[in-house]
């Protein structure tokens, strides 16, 4: 990691934490460029130690259906490059979300989820 992408990736999270008020606990690393909702910015909880890779997209709204939620990524999770949380979903502590993944469903702790739907089982 440059200089540059380390502080640009500090101000992100200024930003999130405190203009969007995201609740996103410091030691989280996210990519530069996943897609965190900011509709319903309010509606995000990602716990300590979460990993949230590249073009990764975290949503809590459906604007079709009029749903603003709350989605959560449980304490140690791994989110793999392009996955897709849909709004209103909880991914447990410690699990994998595997690459271009779509969670529509709730994945429980210590799960490794994948596929499209993702289908979940224990690791």
């Amino acid at each position: 990691m440059t200089r540059a992408q380390s502080w640009r990736q500090k101000w992100q999270r200024l930003v999130r934490r405190h203009l969007w008020a995201m609740d996103i606990h410091p030691s989280v690393w996210i990519a530069e460029t996943a897609l965190i909702d900011r509709t319903y910015p309010r509606g995000i909880h990602i716990a300590r130690d979460c990993v949230i890779g590249e073009e990764v997209v975290i949503l809590t709204h459906d604007m079709t259906r009029g749903i603003y939620v709350d989605t959560r990524v449980g304490a140690g999770t791994l989110v793999g490059a392009r996955a897709i949380i849909l709004p209103g979903i909880t991914v447990g502590e410690a699990c994998i979300i595997q690459p271009g993944a779509l969670v529509n469903r709730d994945v429980p702790d210590f799960h490794i989820a994948e596929g499209n739907p993702a289908v979940s089982r224990p690791r």
